[in-house]
């Protein structure tokens, strides 16, 4: 198998994972998780959505949380957008690097944004030009795109198709979720083969849900193919609140561990990582999927 000797882990938890939990977190406690994940190593952390907080009021202190967030050299912190009136609050806030996504699933985006496939084509263009003018780092990302509980097998023409015309504006990476967790390594190997020929040396990541338990298979299948990124959520956290069913993304520490078994470089301290998913099991008062999480591993 031809692995990669590093790849860049995401940690998405503070957005995807808690966005889908009905107890709102307080600012201080997402300060705490972030500067306790940047000490376990993570370089890249996408901290908030600035989405309508009647709908998701976890994300309701989205520019509190940027205010009050202290400088790391070398470490990114991104936001999601979904509209046009979120970039423009991602930017008047100060967020320096955004993802842009929309869902390749018609049915999906009418649910998660209220508008239809084609509307939220020609904004998402939009959003990107308005962001290229506010010198943002710009991850263009495709959601749904390995299927649809709604709609069912989302042809990869339509995920390619969409990629493209972002790419025409200019974009600085892009991200391809299995929002549904319906990928398996035939389908991820299958998009993957046309998609890097595509996109060039564009940086690309994998968002892959845990839905039907293939989350870690996947990621193998995609470092297969080439793909050097990926988006974890502490614990597994994490679902669509707009998709019956959604389970979590595949867990940080999970994913780390595979990584370390594998001899692959992540750069992190999975018993760092390990500790920040107990202190969040204990303020949600839940049990996570994750599994590492609960191992004495260094």
């Amino acid at each position: 198998m031809d692995f990669p000797n590093s790849v860049r882990l995401i940690e998405v938890g503070l957005r995807d994972g808690f966005q889908f939990e009905s107890k709102v977190a307080p600012t201080e406690l997402k300060l705490e998780i972030i500067s306790e994940l940047v000490q376990a190593g993570l370089k890249h952390l996408q901290i908030a959505s600035f989405v309508n907080p009647k709908r998701v009021p976890q994300m309701a202190d989205a520019e509190e949380l940027l205010r009050r967030l202290p400088k790391h050299d070398g470490v990114v912190f991104s936001g999601l957008v979904l509209n046009t009136k979120g970039l423009e609050r991602a930017c008047r806030a100060g967020l320096e690097s955004v993802e842009i996504s929309i869902s390749a699933s018609d049915t999906h985006s009418r649910k998660n944004t209220g508008m239809a496939l084609n509307e939220a084509i020609l904004q998402g263009k939009d959003m990107i030009r308005r962001a290229k003018e506010y010198n943002m780092h710009i991850t263009a990302g495709v959601q749904c795109a390995f299927g649809c509980v709604y709609e069912g097998n989302i042809a990869e023409e339509r995920v390619l198709g969409i990629l493209s015309e972002f790419m025409s504006i200019g974009i600085d990476r892009i991200s391809i979720a299995d929002t549904t967790g319906m990928a398996h390594p035939l389908s991820i190997k299958s998009l993957m083969k046309k998609l890097i020929p595509q996109i060039g040396g564009l940086p690309a990541a994998l968002h892959l849900h845990d839905t039907r338990g293939l989350g870690l298979v996947n990621v193998m299948a995609a470092m297969e193919c080439g793909i050097r990124e990926f988006d974890c959520s502490l614990a597994g956290m994490g679902g669509c609140p707009f998709v019956a069913g959604a389970a979590g993304n595949i867990a940080t520490e999970d994913t780390a561990y595979l990584m370390k078994t594998l001899n692959i470089e992540t750069g992190i301290d999975i018993q760092k990582l390990g500790a920040c998913s107990m202190k969040l099991e204990i303020f949600f008062e839940k049990r996570f999927p994750g599994k590492v999480c609960r191992l004495n591993i260094c």
